[in-house]
């Protein structure tokens, strides 16, 4: 038994070092991201691998390995694909259960079709600048780096900061590089000092420094028609971001936090539709709207809600103290590794503004607590119609695995998991199926989300619409 045990695990190992450089060719040359039921897979190590694979088990109820999905990328790498998302995990379970006979390149070649031999589209607006390099900035870069691999994608091309003193530059470097939550740069780092630029994984990243937006000509850097995100916080109305705009070199602006006055506070997913040419000017909502949303709306259009409330337990922020001093808003002056803190949110009604049928029905409060990162919504709703735990818990988990919401929303069944579990989670909420209590027409949802990182890739989400970097996603369902 030990030896069979052993000669499987290293079949397994052979298979996934295999599957390495056809992930990596088809991402690179074909500009198609790979997936195993949401989880990306490039740039991972074979042990990342072969876990991505026992992760189906909890979702699908039943086992899936390399064995498996080998085959569909091996097909796919010899079909001539354009730009997508492909789930290989979904599709091996699609040519299991539906392949009737068929060769497994067959299969593959029916259900990717209308993909193959086409050319991608041309995207407009791909130049990217950070403006503000905190928290999500720095996240926001990662990101971006990660998937500059393929064609026609985003490009990180500047980020603006104040000048700090000292070895500036060796420093940004340094907190892009070591992260105390997110751990470390996957991949290599290096400075220009005399050029005042960054060099991640071959990505030419040049710092700006600057303390007024409008100042800045990023034409004389070669970037045109550039999307500025602000992750800054610092101006959340038209007039103030607006700046941006007066930039030479500028397009769009995209804002990091909920958008004050009239500005279109986007949650990809549930209101991306609304986004058009005309709109030089858009927020991302907050990372608890972005969380929160997807929920409501899917538990809204299935069962009615006729009213909440929102607790937020959120992780502590920049904006709090560590020690007790002085702060301007009531509570938050405390020390907050120290101490639970309640504070207000406005993310119950900012959900109005993705949402607008949950105008009115929705209350919100927040507690602080002393975590660094990966925060939860409890949301506590009654319904128009009785349902059961087993019955929501079965929708939502329907709705994370095949709905048009399924880069949105997650979800979990285990008894053993914790906060620290979700760091890196790249959905805007998981919801936790062992915590789901039901009364009658009354639900409480616990939902974690990655208040950093899975609020970041919602950001990116937006920013490749808004620069026409789309990519179609197969399985569809």
């Amino acid at each position: 038994m030990r030896e069979a045990c052993l000669k499987d695990w290293m079949e397994r190992e052979s298979i996934a070092e295999s599957m390495i450089p056809l992930i990596g060719g088809l991402y690179r040359q074909n500009n198609v991201v790979t997936a195993l039921y949401g989880r990306p897979v490039i740039n991972r190590s074979v042990i990342e691998l072969i876990k991505a694979h026992r992760f189906v088990r909890h979702m699908e109820n039943e086992e899936l390995s390399v064995h498996d999905t080998y085959p569909v990328l091996k097909a796919m790498s010899e079909l001539n694909i354009a730009r997508a998302h492909v789930d290989i995990g979904k599709l091996a379970v699609k040519f299991r259960k539906e392949g009737e006979g068929r060769d497994v390149k067959d299969f593959v070649a029916d259900e990717l079709q209308a993909i193959i031999g086409q050319s991608p589209a041309e995207g407009e607006d791909r130049d990217v600048v950070l403006y503000g390099f905190g928290r999500i900035g720095r996240l926001l870069a990662r990101i971006l780096v990660e998937k500059s691999g393929g064609d026609n994608g985003l490009r990180l091309r500047a980020i603006v900061v104040r000048r700090g003193k000292g070895d500036d530059l060796v420093k940004r470097a340094s907190l892009l590089r070591r992260d105390s939550v997110h751990g470390t740069f996957r991949g290599t780092l290096s400075i220009d000092e005399e050029n005042e630029a960054i060099i991640a994984n071959g990505n030419y990243i040049k710092v700006i420094y600057a303390n007024n937006p409008a100042d800045i000509d990023y034409t004389q850097y070669g970037i045109n028609n550039a999307l500025v995100i602000d992750n800054t916080g610092v101006w959340r109305d038209e007039d103030g971001l607006g700046q941006h705009l007066q930039a030479k070199g500028t397009a769009r602006v995209l804002l990091t936090a909920p958008g004050k006055g009239d500005l279109k506070n986007i949650v990809y997913g549930i209101n991306n539709g609304d986004i058009d040419s005309a709109d030089k000017i858009l927020s991302a909502a907050s990372c608890t709207t972005n969380a929160i949303t997807p929920v409501l709306k899917v538990m809204n259009d299935a069962y009615g809600i006729n009213s909440g409330h929102v607790e937020t337990v959120h992780s502590y922020t920049n904006d709090q103290n560590l020690i007790d001093n002085y702060h301007k808003g009531d509570r938050r002056g405390r020390s907050a590794p120290l101490n639970m803190v309640i504070t207000e949110t406005g993310a119950a009604k900012a959900v109005a503004k993705a949402l607008p049928e949950l105008k009115g029905k929705l209350t919100g409060n927040a507690i602080r607590v002393p975590t660094p990162n990966v925060s939860m919504a409890i949301l506590s709703l009654n319904l128009s119609k009785e349902v059961s735990v087993e019955e929501v818990n079965d929708f939502l988990r329907e709705q994370s695995l095949h709905s048009e919401l399924q880069k949105q929303i997650d979800w979990v069944n285990s008894p053993e998991v914790v906060s620290t579990d979700f760091v890196g989670n790249s959905h805007a909420g998981i919801v936790d199926a062992q915590a789901t209590i039901v009364n009658g027409q009354h639900v409480n949802l616990y939902v974690w989300y990655d208040n950093e990182y899975g609020y970041s890739r919602q950001v990116v989400r937006i920013a490749q619409q808004v620069c026409g970097v789309n990519y179609a996603t197969y399985p569809a369902r």
